[in-house]
């Protein structure tokens, strides 16, 4: 499948048009489509070579095999080495060439000296006949080899093109799906390409949640264990993260007592995790990041969400095949589940949002204690880009219109923010029902799933 990705084709095909070789970096997590953007972009002239597991001399000699379709012959003699193929490669080829290798960091754990070998390749312009792109989805190993500060690549990289997870939008369109349908759905597929492919094989959502992930045999049953098996040296403590913060423990107080540790020995883990994109830290809006005290760890990937919140607790249960009696107490539960994943698309679609003639910076949450002294939440906090005014909003996701009572909340929680406010407050409801209110700004499904980025 190949959806979207315009920017990135244009990034790579740009560098690919450059006269000097460039050396272009892609990566990011597995599913995401890699691969796949890849060979959208590669013409068929492109030597691709995708390596696996074995040993340096099996990859070294399979390499060379596969520039024999480029090269008559490349493979005949026997290199020693990976310096030794680079350097005859670059001599034998006639004309500019692109040479691709995916999943580069098999090729780097049996050969650790590669990356200093390409380092001397680069520097003695040793490459003057091909770009080469190195890909990856193991994403700790390639920010070490390439964007820190002592990796040998550092620098050296002429483009770093990172593939995230895609938009709602594209979900929806692939899988046919209503706005309404496709927010819904989001919190277990996420914008992961390949899950959506899965999806699609199945008629209703219930038969692709029962078959393709709570079957034993479903193709995302042990999801979770494949991506960190790309990321060896932190996938047990990882998983641990990720199953205490789907059972509902998310203070790193609590998480450091569960898991016997000082906190100060998570700091390095949660930040790896933020970086992959597989956890958000939150914090209440207005308060500092580094230094607020009421911070919460939340799962940020919606599969991943789902899969810790439902699937694992019930895993002895599903090797029983007790799936459909698992479907019907996560059927129970979803709506509750889902409010949150809805919370979240809201506030993610706020500066994508023009409301009242004013763009707004990133929203967040805000709880704590209101002028009234009495607990209190707001779902959706965002301040306009000219700070001028500030926007508070609640996300109810119900076949009810419900505003008036969220009028009602909303105005009372306005005259107890107990943190400063600019001289404008916009009031908003983001819920499944269309509705108009003179005094607040009402958003649904279409809207939210239009403006996702």
């Amino acid at each position: 499948m190949f959806v979207n990705r315009e920017k990135e084709t244009e990034r790579i095909q740009q560098a690919l048009r450059r006269e000097k070789p460039q050396l272009i970096v892609v990566y990011g997590r597995r599913r995401c489509g890699k691969s796949t953007l890849l060979h959208h972009v590669l013409p068929p002239s492109a030597i691709y070579f995708s390596a696996d597991m074995r040993e340096a001399p099996l990859q070294i000699a399979a390499f060379a095999r596969q520039v024999d379709k480029t090269i008559a012959g490349f493979s005949k003699p026997e290199y020693p080495d990976w310096e030794s193929l680079f350097i005859s490669l670059n001599n034998a080829l006639k004309e500019k060439t692109i040479v691709c290798i995916d999943e580069f960091p098999y090729l780097v754990k049996n050969s650790p000296e590669l990356p200093s070998v390409l380092q001397k390749i680069v520097d003695k312009r040793n490459h003057s006949n091909y770009h080469l792109i190195l890909c990856g989805s193991s994403q700790q190993m390639m920010y070490s080899m390439v964007l820190d500060s002592s990796s040998p690549l550092y620098g050296r990289c002429d483009e770093i093109i990172r593939i995230r997870p895609m938009a709602i939008s594209h979900m929806k369109d692939f899988l046919l799906l209503s706005p309404t349908d496709a927010i819904w759905e989001y919190g277990v597929w996420g914008g992961i390409p390949r899950y959506w492919e899965i999806r699609k094989q199945y008629n209703t959502f219930a038969q692709a949640v029962k078959n393709g992930i709570l079957d034993q045999n479903g193709l995302l049953h042990e999801e979770p264990e494949r991506l960190f098996s790309d990321e060896m040296r932190t996938s047990v403590q990882a998983y641990s993260v990720l199953s205490l913060i789907g059972a509902g423990i998310h203070r790193i107080s609590e998480i450091s007592a569960r898991l016997g540790k000082p906190a100060t020995q998570l700091s390095r883990i949660l930040g790896f995790l933020i970086n992959l994109g597989y956890i958000r830290r939150e914090v209440p809006f207005g308060e500092a990041v580094r230094s607020s005290k009421k911070s919460l760890y939340k799962i940020d990937d919606p599969f991943l969400n789902f899969y810790f919140t439902f699937l694992l607790p019930n895993k002895s249960r599903l090797e029983f095949d007790m799936v459909d009696q698992v479907w019907e107490e996560i059927e129970a539960k979803y709506d509750h589940y889902f409010s949150m994943i809805w919370e979240d698309l809201c506030r993610k679609a706020i500066p994508f949002l023009e409301i009242d003639g004013m763009r707004f910076n990133p929203a967040s949450r805000w709880w704590g204690g209101g002028l009234n002294k009495q607990a209190m939440e707001i779902d959706i906090v965002a301040l306009s880009t000219d700070k001028k005014a500030i926007l508070i909003g609640e996300a109810k996701w119900s076949d009810k219109n419900l505003l008036n009572e969220v009028a009602e909340s909303l105005s009372l929680k306005e005259q107890n923010i107990p943190f400063t406010k600019p001289p404008k407050i916009i009031k908003a409801l983001f819920q499944k029902v269309p509705a108009s209110h003179p005094d607040i700004y009402v958003f649904t499904p279409d809207e939210i799933v239009s403006h996702s980025n």
